[in-house]
């Protein structure tokens, strides 16, 4: 009985659909969903989003008992069968709800899940209803995705929540979700019209429509509201109880706001009688009584009008978006609006523009002449003719035609003098001497550059002696000039390769620079020659990666590293430091004079036939030799060398 009594009043309640067709604002989802019911193409599970108060819960309820009634599955439950009848009182053993938000763990769900396994109880259906879905922890989540998935042929899910983002991918992929659109202002008042009409209760249209743009779309918040205007109102919903119910700026209110505005009136008693209102409200409200004037086309209003006031509104906004004063905000605002109308628009200024009538003014100008020379003095001539001279010079001179132009000929083009021929026979000839006199005649570029070219060759020829056998002989003193090379600059980065493994770790490092000697660099190899063995073998093969990843830095990404291996078989012999200072002088001494054991130390070390045959390679490989070779012509090169 109390139940009864709480939905006589409570209009949300009361007034909940029962059909498909009760839907307010939804006809896409119910046609859909009736469509599926009278074809019998059901799925196992359905998601239902959006806005509170959109109908959601009751879609899901209405869908149940559909799936139950006796006569279904179909789209218009008969309301008359037992099922239909416990359905609409929400005592049906087969309808199961829950509110996910209260019943968010495990277990809860472990517990739904042992339900679907029992059949249902009257029905052909088992129905889950789970409402705000969304609430359920990532561990109920996975509990339920199984059964969710592949449940028992009698079992039905349906899932509803106002934030489908939160859900995990893989329960939306099992379900068919319906978006349940924000209901329209129009269909809000509509349906608030026609509760009111079978409640008996007198209503004005403004207070209704004040009712559904305070709802914002949802039905349930505007019912809620429309419940606390009939108490508030004591039986007669009218605009002005509406508007102080919801501490709203009164319509009538806001056309004296305007008013003043657009009549360029004081503001400061409407500043006062407005500071019981909050600015950010003032702000909404104005935006929306601008809207409704720019929809019913209002004559006080143009559209530039619109489009300032608009803006201001804006700044406003972001002015107290970062807490500034509010009063100064709101006097801001006002004065800004009523300068505005003060503007005045481009039609205007153009209009303006065009009234203004151009000045005849007469223009006198003096002609210059177009060619001046300092050593000659214009003749004084009458303005009359100066003025026919002027005229004259207005005709259009004739283009010439230049056939041929080239870099060295010389062009002329004549064209018509604009000077008048009397005026040039009125000047005397010059009779003494000008820079310009006897101009000396120069040859054309091209015989110039070929004359030079051809006393370069004689030099050439004079100078240079070509043989057709050169032979070297290393005991002359030859004038190394060092040219640069590709070559010497990849050593200095094989160089740098070597400090940067010393710098890693020094026994690396020594064994690194001991055993590899560079060979060149081509084609993005790296060709070493090397003479690794045993241990020091081992721990370069060991660090080899490190070794190949220091050349990359330095060499690239794209190197290779080409190893030659080879022999050790005569190291290189460092000289010895003697201890003794003395000795080390002495020994100095003896070489300078010609004297002693240590009279040559060229003959006294052994060089082998390899030795040998490497330095006579690197005399003929050597760029003197191949620049030596390039400019003479050269076909035999002998070497000779100390017997």
């Amino acid at each position: 009985m109390n139940k009864e009594i709480l939905e006589d009043r409570v209009l949300a309640l009361k007034y909940r659909p029962k059909r498909f067709e009760d839907l307010i604002g939804q006809s896409t989802i119910s046609q859909t969903l009736s469509l599926a019911l009278d074809s019998n193409r059901l799925s196992h599970a359905y998601l239902f989003s959006g806005l509170r108060g959109s109908g959601k819960t009751s879609t899901a309820r209405i869908m149940a008992k559909a799936l139950l009634c006796s006569q279904g599955p179909t789209s218009k439950p008969c309301d008359i069968c037992d099922n239909c009848k416990s359905a609409n009182a929400s005592k049906h053993l087969d309808i199961i709800e829950m509110d996910a938000a209260s019943n968010r763990g495990i277990d809860d769900i472990k517990d739904l899940i042992e339900h679907t396994k029992y059949k249902p109880s009257s029905a052909r259906f088992k129905v889950f209803i789970i409402d705000e879905v969304h609430m359920l922890t990532t561990q109920a989540f996975n509990a339920l995705l199984k059964t969710l998935e592949e449940p028992p042929g009698f079992v039905k899910f349906i899932l509803a929540t106002t934030d489908p983002l939160k859900l995990p991918a893989t329960i939306l992929s099992r379900t068919q979700h319906f978006r349940f659109n924000k209901i329209a202002q129009s269909d809000v008042v509509h349906h608030l019209s026609y509760i009111l009409n079978k409640e008996n209760i007198d209503f004005e249209q403004n207070a209704l429509e004040i009712l559904a743009r305070s709802g914002q779309g949802s039905l349930r918040d505007t019912l809620t509201l429309l419940d606390q205007a009939i108490i508030f109102s004591k039986g007669k919903v009218n605009t002005t109880s509406v508007v102080d119910m919801l501490g709203l700026i009164d319509p009538k209110m806001m056309d004296n706001i305007f008013s003043m505005i657009l009549n360029k009136e004081d503001i400061t008693k409407l500043v006062k009688e407005l500071e019981v209102y909050e600015v950010s409200q003032i702000c909404d409200e104005m935006t929306i009584y601008l809207k409704d004037k720019m929809l019913s086309r209002d004559n006080k209003f143009d559209l530039l009008l619109f489009d300032r006031f608009f803006r201001i509104l804006s700044d406003a906004k972001q002015l107290l978006a970062i807490n500034s004063d509010g009063t100064f905000v709101l006097i801001l605002t006002f004065m800004k609006m009523i300068e505005a109308t003060n503007l005045r628009t481009i039609d205007d200024i153009i209009n303006q523009v065009e009234k203004i009538e151009p000045k005849k003014e007469l223009i006198s100008e003096k002609t210059t002449p177009i060619i001046e020379n300092s050593l000659v003095k214009n003749p004084e001539i009458p303005q009359k003719e100066v003025v026919k001279e002027k005229v004259n010079t207005l005709i259009v001179e004739e283009e010439t035609k230049i056939e041929e132009v080239t870099a060295f000929d010389e062009v002329l083009i004549q064209t018509n003098n604009i000077i008048d021929l009397g005026i040039t026979n009125s000047i005397e000839t010059i009779n003494y001497s000008t820079p310009f006199d006897e101009l000396p005649i120069t040859k054309p570029v091209e015989n110039q550059k070929e004359e030079k070219i051809e006393e370069i060759k004689e030099l050439e020829v004079e100078h240079i002696s070509f043989e057709n056998e050169v032979s070297f002989n290393p005991t002359q003193e030859v004038e190394i000039i060092p040219l640069e090379d590709e070559s010497d600059k990849f050593l200095d980065l094989y160089n740098q390769l070597t400090a940067k493994v010393y710098d890693r770790d020094y026994s690396l490092g020594e064994c690194f620079e001991k055993n590899f000697i560079f060979n060149g660099f081509s084609d993005d190899k790296l060709h070493i020659i090397s003479y690794a063995q045993d241990e020091d073998r081992k721990l370069l093969f060991k660090y080899f990666g490190l070794i190949k990843a220091f050349a990359q830095d330095i060499f690239g990404s794209n190197i290779e590293l080409d190893f030659k291996k080879e022999e050790a078989t005569i190291l290189e012999q460092k000289p010895l430091v003697s201890e003794n200072v003395e000795e080390t002088s002495s020994m100095i001494e003896d070489i300078e004079l010609g004297s002693g054991c240590v009279a040559d130390i060229t003959k006294s070390s052994v060089i082998t036939p390899s030795q040998k045959e490497l330095q006579i390679n690197d005399i003929l490989n050597s760029k003197m030799v191949d620049k030596a070779k390039e400019l003479f012509d050269i076909k035999k090169i002998t070497v000779k060398t100390r017997s």
